[in-house]
């Protein structure tokens, strides 16, 4: 019980910074981590698309070196086929630097 609610707090807190950081590219709509099997599920409407995305995390793992956070994302598939590629190209492993407090609660 306790870990549903802290991924539900975690996946809103996060979901406001992703909005954030990648305000050029679209909205978050919803997110959904799952910190015990270490997956993730994401809506996305992107700008100029007119229904959203769906994106599934089937694996993340938080690294930290030289004190910054990272994000690493393996098994990530999409809804769009060519999104899907071009994540599958240039998305898997690919670190992202995220705040301090998220690798805590991933």
């Amino acid at each position: 019980m306790f870990d549903a609610a802290k991924d539900a707090l975690t996946s809103q807190t996060f979901r406001v910074w992703a909005n954030n950081r990648f305000v050029r590219y679209g909205t978050v709509q919803d997110l959904k981590i799952d910190s015990r099997r270490k997956t993730a599920e994401a809506t996305f409407l992107l700008n100029g698309e007119a229904a959203p995305i769906a994106i599934r995390i089937g694996n993340y793992q938080v690294d930290s070196e030289s004190g910054k956070t990272f994000l690493r994302t393996s098994a990530v598939t999409c809804t769009r086929p060519w999104l899907n590629n071009l994540l599958a190209d240039f998305g898997q492993s690919r670190r992202i630097e995220i705040p301090s407090w998220a690798a805590h609660a991933l």
